[in-house]
């Protein structure tokens, strides 16, 4: 009989809890590192097409036109299945970092990222999201070789998004 009583309280105090953990954090000092260089090129993003090829993987924020997610050619099958059928895609090429390290790809809008490396997704090292943070949505973490990169884009609910790879 305690042992159901405990149960029952446990199960109460997670049900009531789990809103508040499933809340998202609000307002741009809330990502868990600072995005104020990010911001910075955001606020000036160069067009850029899906599939291009960029030199500089950090010289500026890209604005990449992204198309219905069944009509583009992915270099890989995107890591999280597609959960919309209206939803967009696109990605785009980078020449190799100057050194291998850190780098973090952030958002402006929601979308899934993949980045591929030697024709394999890289695991992301750390995710950062909030909501309510006009023109940042999002930014993960990726450990980078010094060779040539794709940011993959997949899921996204918006037909255009800004994107910018910056050194950690």
């Amino acid at each position: 009989m305690r042992r159901l009583i405990v149960a029952a309280a446990l199960f109460s105090a997670m049900t009531v809890s789990s809103p508040a953990l499933a809340q998202e954090r609000t307002g741009c000092d809330q990502f868990k590192w600072p995005l104020a260089r990010e911001r910075a090129l955001m606020a000036k993003p160069i067009d850029a097409a899906s599939g291009a090829a960029i030199a500089d993987p950090f010289a500026a924020a890209l604005k990449i036109a992204l198309a219905p997610q069944a009509d583009v050619a992915l270099p890989l099958k995107p890591e999280r299945a597609l959960r919309e059928p209206s939803a967009y895609a696109g990605f785009l090429r980078f020449a190799a970092p100057p050194r291998a390290g850190t780098v973090r790809i952030t958002l402006s809008a929601n979308a899934w990222i993949d980045v591929i490396q030697d024709d394999k997704a890289l695991p992301a090292d750390e995710f950062s999201g909030v909501q309510g943070c006009e023109g940042l949505r999002k930014s993960v973490k990726f450990a980078l070789a010094a060779t040539p990169f794709v940011v993959q884009l997949s899921g996204a609910s918006v037909q255009s998004i800004v994107v910018t790879v910056t050194q950690d």
